[in-house]
């Protein structure tokens, strides 16, 4: 199967996606006020063994702008998935996108072949620290977008990311590309219900667990829950890197992602 991109209508909502490779299908799923091209180094890579698909959340690049709508986004990725002809797959989010790993495998786990989560968020968490878009989307509503996503950028969160020049040059491409709806607006997204956090025993499918050494104290904390309560699921810490573990060592990301899904 060549590479391949379009756009499916599903879920009362357009989505972007891209697809290549043959084989066993993983699914990958983006950060908060990023893009699918935040994965081009697993894109491309685990395509040569692999049906990979990578795809724009509805609110996100080129897919649907956000809308007051309520949405699920678990469901549009089933929808994405039954449009692209796709029995199961391994699912492998990064932070928000990992929340949305946790929910699919909650949700759906006969759709889930094995489940992925890096720095992940995990639905019902308390964030006891305070969430990370608090301050950015304060600022955006009392200044302009382009300030919260200066203040989002230059966060702890990405700190490490931007002691990596060619990184910094991606993470502020991709950001910069971002609407910042979801800083001036209530997020119409639907909590699953009980949040992921008080039945994580329930996902039964071979679970990753990654998480950069240098993220931050709640992303740790998520990561050592995650690896803790979901039965069948391995702890992978990466060395030196922070929040964005994929494009700050995505040699080592691809590794523990690969020897993973080999077994």
């Amino acid at each position: 199967m060549g590479s391949h991109n379009g756009i499916a209508e599903v879920n009362g909502t357009s989505l972007y996606y891209e697809q290549a490779g043959q084989g066993r299908t993983l699914v990958f799923i983006h950060g908060f006020s990023l893009d699918c091209r935040m994965w081009d180094d697993q894109f491309e890579s685990f395509a040569r063994g692999f049906h990979v698909i990578r795809y724009d959340l509805r609110g996100f690049g080129r897919s649907a702008p956000a809308s007051d709508d309520p949405f699920d986004s678990a469901a549009d990725l089933k929808a994405l998935l039954e449009y692209l002809n796709v029995e199961r797959a391994t699912v492998i989010g990064l932070s928000l996108g990992g929340g949305i790993a946790i929910d699919f495998a909650l949700a759906f786990p006969e759709l889930t072949a094995a489940l992925v989560t890096a720095d992940s968020g995990l639905p019902g968490y308390p964030w006891p620290r305070g969430r990370p878009m608090t301050g950015p989307a304060e600022l955006a509503r009392s200044v302009g977008i382009d300030a919260a996503k200066q203040l989002w950028l230059s966060s702890e969160l990405f700190a490490p990311a931007f002691e990596r020049p060619e990184v910094s040059v991606r993470m502020s491409d991709y950001v910069g590309d971002y609407s910042g709806w979801h800083w001036l607006n209530d997020n119409p997204a639907i909590m699953s219900q009980p949040p992921a956090i008080e039945c994580l025993e329930r996902i039964q499918c071979p679970t990753l667990v990654i998480v950069g050494e240098r993220d931050t104290l709640d992303f740790q904390e998520i990561s050592n829950i995650l690896s803790e309560r979901i039965p069948d699921s391995i702890l992978c810490k990466i060395p030196g890197v922070g929040h964005m573990s994929n494009l700050e060592d995505p040699a080592t990301f691809n590794d523990a992602v690969l020897n993973f899904v080999d077994k």
